[in-house]
C-alpha cells in the first residue's frame, strides 16, 4: 500500500491541490466551493488520503517503537527518514521549492496522527515547520529556494533558535547580538531549549541588531538564517528531558559567527515581527499534536476498562469511570474543533491570533487533564512504564509550556479579546 500511496501524495501536488494555502486561485476555489456548500466538516479526498496514511504510519510504525525510543532517548533517524519519503514532513513547503505546499488545516490533520503515535517523533518533525515558517513568510525567492529547496532533496532538519537562558516568553529581552561589517554580520550569543538544535542543517536565528537598549522589540531585532556548520557554533549536550525524550533538545553558543547580509529575512528590525508571526501558523499544528496525544489516552483508558474487572464487573460499568471516559472525550472533541477553527482561519488569509491561542492553550490543558485521567483508569499500573498512559502523562507536560506557555496564550487571548471591544 505504501508505494501507491506515496505516489498518490506526490502526484497530487504535481497536478495542484485545490485546497493549497500558497496558491490563490486554489484558495479561491476552495472558498468558492465553501460557500456553494455551506458549512461542512467533511475532508476532501485528498485531507482524507494524507490523514489515512498518516495514520497507518503512526499506528503501524511509530506505536510499537515508541517506549523504546522514550527509553533511549535515541534521535528517530530511520522514522523521520521513513516520515520524509511518505510526504509526511516538510508539507508547508511552497510548490516553487519542490514542496507540496499544504495549508495549516491539511498538516494539523498529518499532525495529529503522528503525535497519536509518539509526540517525541512528531515534535522532532514538526520543529521542521517552525524553523522553516520564518522563511516561508519572509524570505526571498533565492533564500526559500536554497534553504527550502534542499530539504525536498533529502530529510534534513532545521531549527527555530530564539529562547534563551533567561529569556523563554519574554523574547523581547534576548541578548544574542548581530554587529553588522560591511557585508557581515557577526552574531555572539547564547540559545536554549533548541528542539533539533544538534540535527539541524540551519536555523533561523533572531538576534538584537540595535545597539540602543531602549529600542522598541519591532525595531530592534532581526531574523537571519544560519548554516548550521558556520565556524563558531558550539552545539550543548542533549537535554535528557521529562517527556519527548527522542526529540533533540540543546543549547548552542554562537561565538563570532559570520551571515552574510544575504542571509537576512526581510531587513534588520523585521525579525520580532517574523518571529512571531511564525505562531499563527505552527500554534494550530501544536495543539493537534496535543489533541493526538489527548485521542492515544482516551482509546487507552477506554480499552482498559473495557478489559479490567472490579467488583464483578467491567471498569467502563462503573459509572464513576464511565462518566470520567465521557469527560475525556468532551475534552478532545472540543479541542479537535479549536485547532480545527485556528487553522481553517489562517488558510483563510485571516489573522487567527485569537484562535490560534486558544487552540494552543485549551489543547495543551486538555491533553494534560486527559492523560492524567488515563494514568487513574489504570490505577497502579498506569503509574508503571510496562503501560503506555505514564508516558503520555509525561509527554503532555511540554504543551503548556513550548511555542508560548499556558499564561503566555491566556495573555495573548485577553488581549485580542479586549481590543474587539474597544474598536
Amino acid at each position: 500500500m505504501w508505494p501507491r500511496v506515496q505516489y498518490a501524495l506526490r502526484a497530487s501536488v504535481q497536478v495542484g491541490l485545490r485546497f493549497q494555502s500558497t496558491s490563490r486561485p486554489a484558495a479561491a476555489e476552495m472558498k468558492a466551493n465553501q460557500t456553494a456548500h455551506g458549512f461542512s466538516f467533511e475532508f476532501t479526498d485528498e485531507q482524507k488520503e494524507f490523514q489515512a496514511t498518516a495514520r497507518k504510519f503512526a499506528r503501524e510504525e511509530l506505536v510499537p517503537v515508541a517506549a523504546e525510543y522514550d527509553r533511549s532517548g535515541e534521535y528517530p533517524v530511520p522514522l523521520i527518514k521513513r516520515a520524509w519519503e511518505l510526504g509526511l514532513m516538510n508539507t508547508h513547503i511552497p510548490a516553487s521549492c519542490g514542496g507540496m505546499g499544504l495549508g495549516i488545516f491539511d498538516s494539523c490533520l498529518i499532525t495529529e496522527e503522528l503525535a497519536y503515535g509518539c509526540t517525541g517523533i512528531q515534535t522532532a518533525i514538526e520543529a521542521n515547520s517552525l524553523g522553516q515558517m520564518p522563511v516561508i513568510l519572509a524570505g526571498n525567492k533565492e533564500q526559500q529556494k536554497k534553504y527550502l529547496g534542499r530539504m525536498t532533496e533529502a530529510p534534513l532538519m532545521c531549527a527555530y533558535c530564539v529562547t534563551e537562558p533567561g529569556t523563554g516568553s519574554d523574547v523581547s529581552g534576548i541578548k544574542t547580538r548581530a554587529e553588522r561589517k560591511g557585508d557581515e554580520y557577526i552574531i555572539n550569543g547564547q540559545k536554549m531549549w533548541i528542539t533539533n538544535g544538534g540535527k539541524a542543517d540551519w536555523y533561523f536565528l533572531l538576534a538584537r541588531s540595535n545597539p540602543d537598549p531602549k529600542a522598541s522589540a519591532g525595531k530592534a531585532f532581526t531574523g537571519f538564517i544560519v548554516d548550521a556548520n558556520s565556524p563558531g557554533i558550539q552545539i550543548g549536550r542533549k537535554e535528557m528531558n521529562m517527556g519527548q525524550r527522542c526529540s533533540d533538545t540543546r543549547g548552542i553558543v554562537f561565538e563570532d559567527v559570520r551571515v552574510p547580509k544575504e542571509n537576512v529575512l526581510i531587513g534588520e528590525g523585521a525579525g520580532f515581527r517574523i518571529a512571531m508571526g511564525a505562531f499563527d501558523k505552527t500554534r494550530p499544528p501544536v495543539a493537534a499534536g496535543a489533541v493526538g496525544l489527548g485521542q492515544r489516552a482516551v482509546d487507552e483508558a477506554t480499552k482498559y476498562a473495557l478489559e479490567r474487572k472490579t467488583f464483578g464487573k467491567l471498569l467502563a460499568e462503573h459509572q464513576a469511570i464511565a462518566f470520567l471516559l465521557a469527560e475525556m472525550a468532551l475534552k478532545v472533541e472540543l479541542a479537535r474543533l479549536s485547532y480545527q477553527r485556528a487553522a481553517w482561519e489562517v488558510d483563510q488569509g485571516r489573522k487567527n491570533t485569537y484562535y490560534a491561542s486558544i487552540a494552543k492553550a485549551f489543547a495543551g490543558d486538555i491533553a494534560n487533564q486527559v492523560a492524567s485521567d488515563a494514568v487513574q483508569i489504570f490505577g497502579g499500573n498506569g503509574f508503571n512504564s510496562e503501560y503506555p498512559v505514564e508516558k503520555l502523562m509525561r509527554d503532555a507536560k511540554i504543551y503548556q509550556i513550548y511555542e508560548g506557555t499556558a499564561q503566555i496564550q491566556r495573555l495573548i487571548i485577553a488581549r485580542e479579546h479586549i481590543a474587539k471591544y474597544k474598536q
